[in-house]
This record gives structure tokens, sequence and C-alpha cells, in this order.
């Protein structure tokens, strides 16, 4: 029996097989549940070419998060392949390049924004487009950047985990009634095409696994993957607005 037998998920943010994203949808699968993935525009190809690399093949519906009509489509695009959603992971984070890289002091605020509406409020967007799905209520998990400290080169984007971090606290606040859950994963640093794109991102991947009691690989996601699926799981029935760290332990250190 799997941990999510006859459970339905939507993933979003799968474009390599080497994403968190990825291995979710990966062992959600395995772990018996139904999938469907949400792409769109020009990451929608290779999405499409990623998915086949799955156990079963699975739905992709079209999806901007930035995109009202696109959100209020989503439920009846849903309702084409399943009739209710037990779980939501969110892996969507984007920043311009000009807000990252050492760049803070500089970076204006039309960059800002389209890294907070894309990388924060889009949680809120989420929940809300598959909100009609999840009646009987069900869990919401995305994928953070520990957002307490300051991180090098990482600047907006930071900013806009936590406000990622926070929305998510208030999700879980006006969700928790309707029975779902709200938490999300900060995991270490992970070689993903995310990652690639972050000005200098080598320089906060190369000390890692020295810091880490636990060690650290950057290439391989599927620790975070797990959290995941346990967080999305009937496993933690009481657990909401919680952040699980994923990184071998470096938060805890000094």
């Amino acid at each position: 029996m799997g941990l999510l037998d006859g459970k339905t998920m939507l993933v979003t943010g799968v474009l390599t097989d080497g994403s968190i994203a990825f291995h979710v949808a990966k062992g959600a699968q395995e772990q018996g549940a139904q999938v469907v993935l949400t792409s769109f525009g020009r990451s929608a190809r290779l999405t499409e070419a990623t998915a086949r690399r799955l156990p079963r093949p699975v739905p992709i519906v079209d999806l901007d998060v930035t995109d009202d009509a696109a959100l209020d489509a989503l439920a009846e695009r849903l309702r084409l392949h399943v009739d209710t959603l037990d779980a939501v992971v969110h892996s969507i984070g984007f920043a311009p390049r000009r807000a990252m890289g050492g760049q803070f002091l500089e970076t204006e605020w039309p960059d800002v924004a389209i890294a907070l509406q894309t990388s924060a409020f889009s949680l809120k967007s989420l929940a809300v487009a598959a909100g009609p799905l999840m009646a009987t209520g069900g869990s919401i998990v995305g994928l953070t950047f520990d957002a307490r400290y300051a991180w090098p080169v990482y600047d907006w984007m930071g900013v806009a985990k936590a406000a990622f971090e926070a929305t998510a606290r208030y999700l879980a606040r006006d969700l928790g009634p309707r029975g779902i859950r709200v938490n999300l994963v900060s995991a270490g640093p992970i070689r993903t095409t995310a990652a690639k794109a972050i000005p200098g991102f080598e320089t906060m991947e190369a000390t890692w696994a020295e810091r880490a009691p636990l060690g650290w690989d950057v290439s391989n996601p599927e620790p975070a993957a797990r959290a995941v699926l346990a967080l999305s799981s009937d496993w933690f029935p009481a657990t909401t607005g919680e952040i699980v760290h994923v990184d071998g332990g470096v938060h805890a250190m000094g």
C-alpha cells in the first residue's frame, strides 16, 4: 500500500528530471497517487518531454500563475482529468537576473514586482484557483529557500521567499477551517534549472556540504521531494503553517 494511494495531486514547476518537482511527481506516482502537471508557453514543450520519463503518463494543463484568465480557468481544466484534488505542490519561482547577483541596491521596482508576483503572490493565486477541487480538505506544499538570512547573490529572490513564507502562514490561517493544510519545505541548494539561472549560485552551494552535519549532495533532489510527499499525505493531519528544513542540518548550525 502506497503512502498516497487514491490521492490526486497537482504538481507545478516540472521542467527537467533534475528538478525537485519532477521527483515529487515521480514519487507520488510510485506511492499510488494520480498526478496532473501544469506548464505554459515555451516551457510546455520541455515539461511534455520530461513527463515522458515518469512511471506513467500524466495530463498537463495550461497554467500561468501570473495570468488571471488562466487561474480562473484552472478548475475547469483540471475537471477534465480529476474530480477532486488532495494535494497541490507549488514549485514556482522567478526573478529577473537584474534582481539577483549582487545588484540589490540597483534593482528597480518593475523587476522586484515580477519576482514578488511570480514567486510569492502566486502561492495565494494557486491556492484560490485550485480551491474548488479541494472542498473536502487537503494539503498545499511549497518549496522555499530559508528566508531568515541574507544569502550571497540571492538578493530580491530572498525577499520574495520571505514573502512566500509569510503568505504560507496566512493561507494556513485562512484555509485551516476548510481542512486545507499549508506547509513548506526549505531545501538546501540543488542544481536545478532555476538555481542555474541565479548569477553566482555556486557561491551558495560551495560550502554547504562542509557546514551540513548530515552532509549535502547538490545534485540529489530526492530528500526534498520525499518531504513534500510526506506533507502531502495523511501522516501530518494536524500540521500547518510549518517549514520543514531538508538541508542536511545547516539551518540549525551557528
